[in-house]
């Protein structure tokens, strides 16, 4: 009596389709869905800037609302010279921007390569967190004008004061950031380090600094918003030129079109920066997203 046998055989692997994005990589967005993303953007635009000249309209109290013609004409007038002004209180819209972000830079700077080197060791070794981690914490919890008036008292109304409010400030959410994802890497992929031979300097290295980085990316992404949200703080006292100072020195004589033209240009150079910043993780961590 014969038997008849059959043998399972396995299905053949699925190969990549021609022209498909090779495995472990995000596919690019469609171009339908970045134009439908950049119109929806506009619209939003529009609806807020409708939305911005009813309400002026409707309050008609410029010092209350000021209208998005005041602003523009703001813009108009502190970025050129007219009847022998220049800019505001001497220095172009331009130049009191770039001041701000000369000193959120450098003080950012400080506070990302404080806070990087102080989260690795708090990741990296139990007895330093543990005592370090509270004060950290409590810096993370004053308002920036909490510390910044013993900084005037220590270093005078010049620019140092200035730079070590936003460097404390950038500190803290770097620190937090790296010391997390130091602590929480990859064991398995420690160990195996470890077993092949390498020291504690070339885990940290090659091992936990590299699986570390988006969240320490996203830490830095923080505290340059930290820096920025500080940069009016930084300059109530001799801030001019400097946007923050600018806000501060118009805020004096209610002038709110000049208030709302410097929030713009802090906001919208932000943006910028931070699109900056995204630029930079997705070059520098081209692994971060894959499944």
């Amino acid at each position: 009596m014969s038997t008849s046998v059959t043998t399972a055989t396995a299905p053949p692997a699925a190969e990549p389709s021609i022209g498909g994005p090779p495995a472990g990589r995000r596919a690019p967005a469609p171009r339908g869905g970045r134009r439908r993303r950049i119109l929806l953007r506009l619209l939003a635009l529009a609806v807020l800037y409708a939305l911005w000249e009813v309400a002026a309209r409707v309050t008609r109290n410029p010092t209350f609302i000021p209208p998005p013609s005041a602003v523009w004409h703001q813009l108009v007038e502190t970025s050129s010279t007219h009847d022998g002004r220049r800019g505001y209180s001497g220095h172009l819209l331009i130049e009191h921007l770039g001041v701000s972000l000369r000193r959120i830079l450098v003080g950012s700077a400080i506070g990302i390569g404080a806070g990087l080197v102080l989260g690795v060791v708090m990741g990296s070794v139990a007895w330093i967190r543990v005592v370090v981690e509270p004060v950290v914490t409590f810096i993370r919890a004053l308002p920036p004008l909490a510390y910044f008036s013993l900084f005037i008292i220590w270093f005078g109304i010049d620019e140092t004061p200035k730079i070590w409010l936003l460097s404390i400030a950038a500190m803290p959410p770097v620190a937090v950031a790296a010391a997390a994802a130091v602590y929480s890497a990859p064991t398995a992929l420690v160990e195996a380090a470890r077993a092949l031979g390498a020291g504690r300097r070339q885990v940290i290295r090659d091992v936990v600094l590299p699986s570390a980085l988006p969240e320490i990316f996203t830490g830095i992404r923080l505290a340059v918003g930290v820096a920025y949200s500080s940069v009016v703080a930084a300059e109530t006292i001799n801030g001019v030129p400097g946007i923050g100072g600018m806000i501060r020195d118009a805020q004096r004589y209610s002038q709110t079109d000049v208030v709302v033209l410097g929030l713009f240009a802090i906001g919208l150079s932000g943006l910028l920066i931070d699109a900056l910043l995204r630029t930079a993780e997705n070059r520098l961590i081209p692994w971060r997203g894959r499944a």
